[in-house]
């Protein structure tokens, strides 16, 4: 990503953390931090490439936190449940109502869990590219695949420990063995059913985006066709 595109998502993340802030609306205002969290990761990508930082344990460090930090990003996607607290369906009709205050949090949760989704598989997708080169790993779509499948699934078991666990990803640094016993404890197969469910929401949006960005020409395709026509 070009750094002026970095610079405005920053910006456009920085704008929305102050609306939240001043105008989110109860129950919601927890939609800030979990926007935050989710940013984390996307921040933590901009520090890094296949090339920089020069020092391999910094770039090793920046990575184990990416990595650490990431399912914070489609975490956001479980939030969308939260819209049931309004109430949207009318009794008297069962038609979803017409309430400006509803809009505007469903409107909140949804920029929120798009923007950290869509722009945390960016991240995804940079950090896989920037390991293979530093591990000199060959760039197949084999290797790319199977680390994809491999972060999607940690981050749906991430995704997980945070929902219905309530451990959040600072816990591991603040208070790291009150993971040990809980983590040990989760693997059931109910557990299972929702890591794989998960995997494959984020699996078909990935795909999805992948198919899109195959089948539409960069800028730099449509400046040079452009150039060549002239």
């Amino acid at each position: 990503m070009a750094q002026r595109y970095r610079w405005f998502v920053r910006g456009a993340f920085l704008l929305f953390f102050v609306y939240l802030y001043f105008f989110a609306v109860a129950p919601f205002r927890f939609v800030l931090l979990n926007t935050f969290l989710g940013y984390i990761p996307i921040e933590i990508a901009f520090h890094y490439d296949q090339h920089q930082p020069r020092s391999a344990l910094f770039f090793w460090l920046l990575v184990v936190f990416w990595l650490l930090f990431y399912p914070n990003a489609p975490y956001l996607l479980t939030d969308l449940f939260h819209l049931s607290l309004l109430h949207p369906y009318d009794p008297a009709t069962g038609l979803i109502r017409f309430s400006l205050r509803m809009w505007l949090a469903y409107t909140n949760l949804t920029v929120a869990a798009l923007s950290c989704t869509l722009l945390g598989f960016w991240s995804m997708e940079h950090t896989i590219q920037a390991v293979i080169v530093r591990l000199r790993f060959p760039d197949t779509t084999l290797i790319k695949t199977s680390l994809v499948v491999l972060i999607t699934f940690l981050t749906s078991v991430g995704i997980f420990i945070g929902r219905f666990l309530r451990l959040h990803s600072i816990y591991i640094i603040l208070e790291p063995t009150k993971f040990i016993q809980p983590l040990l404890d989760m693997w059931q197969p109910r557990m299972l059913i929702f890591v794989f469910l998960m995997t494959l929401i984020q699996l078909v949006t990935y795909v999805c985006l992948q198919l899109f960005k195959q089948t539409t020409p960069n800028a730099l395709e449509l400046e040079k066709k452009s150039s060549d026509q002239g």
